[in-house]
């Protein structure tokens, strides 16, 4: 049984998916945020920085979203190319393209306060809106000239990181703007997973497409 800590409509639910589309049985351990759940001693315990996700395994507690999906796939074998086959280069370059570029600048998006204090933080949300449109069309473009199987209609832990995030990003970059992505979105909102999620956490069915 695996245990994830969550909030909804946070990076919980790119795991979330991942566990629903793959069949492994979890729980749900709620974290109070307004009441001080990351920063309490028994949470930094599992996550250190006190953010989420975190996820109980079997094989001890992880964090960080990409270490996670990967574990999660290779666990299972799906949604993801097995090592030592020749798409996995591609597609690891890709997955941490999105973890380390994509994720970080939607948060500071979405928080530029964090990184530039009050007094700063137009300026670095103008910056970050400008960076967003740019790192959503190489993905974009990226899709639309390779096709790649690991980003596609069919689901993947890629494809579920990346919808997530177009669903947070929905105003800066409009996913009907991102004709490549948008197929994507459409195709896995309409999984069964994605359908669950979305019942269990009060989102749209459209919650990647159309998220309001």
């Amino acid at each position: 049984m695996y245990v994830l800590h969550h909030t909804p409509d946070s990076a919980a639910l790119i795991v979330r998916l991942v566990l629903e589309e793959l069949g492994l049985p979890y729980q749900i351990a709620p974290l109070d945020r307004e009441g001080g759940g990351l920063d309490s001693p028994s949470y930094r315990k599992l996550q250190p920085l006190g953010k989420i996700p975190a996820l109980e395994t079997p094989d001890g507690t992880m964090f960080e979203t990409a270490a996670i999906l990967l574990h999660l796939s290779e666990i299972a074998g799906k949604l993801a190319p097995a090592p030592n086959t020749p798409e996995r280069g591609q597609f690891l370059k890709w997955l941490f393209f999105t973890s380390s570029n994509l994720h970080p600048v939607a948060m500071i998006y979405y928080y530029p306060h964090r990184v530039a204090g009050d007094q700063n933080a137009a300026a670095a949300k103008a910056q970050a809106e400008t960076t967003l449109k740019s790192l959503v069309k190489t993905l974009d473009d990226m899709v639309a000239l390779e096709a790649p199987d690991w980003l596609s209609t069919a689901p993947s832990i890629l494809g579920y990181y990346v919808a997530v995030l177009m669903r947070w990003l929905s105003e800066p970059c409009p996913a009907k703007d991102y004709p490549a992505l948008h197929k994507i979105l459409l195709a896995l909102e309409t999984r069964p997973a994605a359908q669950t999620c979305a019942q269990a956490e009060g989102l749209a069915s459209t919650m990647f497409s159309n998220p309001y």
